[in-house]
C-alpha cells in the first residue's frame, strides 16, 4: 500500500490532485497541522522537515510535492512527467515557480489567509504589496507565454501545470491577482477542467497516522 500523507495546504494539494488525476492507488493520511502531529517523532522519521506532503512506498519515505508527483507519474506510467525531450522544459517551470510564481502566491496566501487563522494579527500591509507587485510581474510572463501554447510544457499538462496551479484556488480569499491575467486564467479555467484538481482531497473518515 502506498501512502499520502497530506493537509488541506497548498503544497499538499497539488500532491493529492496529481494522485486522483493519475487514479493513483494512494491511501490518503490527513496529518493534523493545528494539533502539530508533523513534529512527532513518529512523522519526522517520514519526513525531518516535519512538512507535508510524503509519499510512503514499501517503507521508503519520498518528501517535496513535486518530486512525489513526479514518482506518482512514474507509478502510473503516465506523462505527466513527460520521460521525452518535454521534461527539461517541465524542469525549468517547476524552478521558475518555486522562485516566481508560486513563491509570491503563497506569500500572498500566507498573508491573507494563515496569518490572521493562526492568531498572528492582520496582514502585514508592505508584504502583502511587495508580493502582489511580484506576482504580477510574474503572472505578465506566464501570460504571454500561454499565448501560444495550452498547456505550460506542450499540448497536455504536466507537473508543472499542477505546480503552477498550486495557489490559485486560494486566489480570491488570498488576493491573488490572477483575473487580470486573460491567458492565464484561461489555463487555469482549463486545469479545473481536470478529474481530480477541483476536488483534491478525500471525502472520506479521517485515516490516522500509523
Amino acid at each position: 500500500m502506498i501512502k499520502l500523507y497530506y493537509a488541506e495546504t497548498i503544497n499538499p494539494r497539488k500532491a493529492c490532485a496529481a494522485a486522483k488525476f493519475l487514479k493513483a492507488p494512494v491511501e490518503f493520511v490527513l496529518v493534523d497541522l493545528g494539533k502539530g502531529e508533523q513534529h512527532t517523532d513518529r512523522f519526522r522519521k517520514l519526513n525531518p522537515n516535519a512538512a507535508v506532503p510524503v509519499l510512503v512506498e514499501k517503507n521508503k519515505a519520498l518528501w517535496e510535492a513535486n518530486a512525489i508527483m513526479c514518482r506518482l507519474s512514474q507509478i502510473m506510467e503516465a506523462d505527466l512527467w513527460p520521460a521525452d525531450e518535454r521534461q527539461i522544459d517541465v524542469l525549468k517551470w517547476l524552478s521558475w515557480d518555486a522562485v516566481h510564481f508560486t513563491r509570491f502566491g503563497g506569500t500572498l496566501y500566507f498573508e491573507n489567509i494563515v496569518r490572521p487563522a493562526i492568531g498572528l494579527g492582520a496582514p502585514n500591509a508592505e508584504i502583502v504589496a511587495e508580493a502582489t507587485t511580484a506576482f504580477r510581474r510574474s503572472a505578465r510572463l506566464l501570460d504571454d507565454h500561454l499565448r501560444h501554447t495550452r498547456w505550460v510544457a506542450g499540448k497536455s499538462p504536466t507537473v508543472a501545470d499542477f505546480a503552477l496551479g498550486a495557489a490559485l484556488p486560494f486566489a480570491a480569499p488570498a488576493q491573488i491577482p490572477v483575473t487580470d491575467f486573460h491567458n492565464v486564467h484561461r489555463w487555469y479555467a482549463d486545469l479545473c477542467g481536470l478529474d481530480g484538481w477541483s476536488e483534491p482531497f478525500p471525502t472520506l473518515d479521517r485515516n490516522k497516522i500509523n
